[in-house]
This record gives C-alpha cells, structure tokens and sequence, in this order.
C-alpha cells in the first residue's frame, strides 16, 4: 500500500510520518499492493475550538473508496481514531465482498445442476 501524508497548516514531520505508517500496518495486511491511502493532517487556529487537530483518511482501492474523518486534543489521538474507523470500514468490505462471492457461486452451482439434469420427456 502506498501512504502519502500531507499537512494544511500543521508541519508534517518523519515522526509523525512514522507514527502513520505503524498505525496503518493493520489496514496494510489487508488491502492490496496497489492501494493507495491519503492522510491529510490539519490544525485548526481557532482557540475557541476545542479539539483543533483534525486527520483525514481517504483509501482508494480497486472499484471503491473508503473515507474516514475526525479530530482531537492531540494529533496521534486523532491519527488513532481515524485507521479504527478504516480498519472496521475495510474488514466490512471485505464481509461485504466475500458474501457477494458466495451468492454468486451458489446461484452459478444452482444453474449448472438444473440444466445436468434433462427434463423428462
């Protein structure tokens, strides 16, 4: 999976790149080589907001895109929430994929063993 990590307003440090890329190794079992994760780091400089540091999560895999939002006293704290948040979106995903997968192999089964079976004449 390929990480790419940004800032608005808000420095994006080889330790906070690092404190991403430990975070997401859950995510990056479970996707594909070729995905492709965008986190997007902000601060909001407005003290009456009460939890100004704000992370975003945008996972782009083949035919669907999984997004994730929120914010925080603290930016890891923030980070934390959202590859939860992409964890539970990826391994429903996935249910969902699989489940598809079954239908339609057992309506294909279903087909092939109606049409072995001649009707009598």
């Amino acid at each position: 999976m390929r990480i790419e990590v940004k800032g608005r307003n808000y420095p994006v440090t080889e330790e906070m790149r690092d404190c991403v890329t430990r975070r997401f190794r859950k995510v990056d079992a479970q996707v594909s080589e070729f995905a492709e994760l965008e986190i997007e780091l902000s601060e909001a400089r407005n003290p009456a907001i009460a939890e100004p540091f704000q992370a975003s999560a945008t996972l782009r895999l083949k035919g669907v895109t999984l997004r994730s939002h929120d914010s925080s006293r603290d930016m890891k704290h923030a980070i934390h929430l959202i590859e939860e948040e992409l964890t539970r979106q990826v391994k429903r995903h996935k249910v969902q994929r699989r489940h598809r997968r079954d239908a339609r192999r057992t309506v294909q089964a279903r087909r092939s063993s109606a049409e072995g079976a001649a009707p009598p004449a």
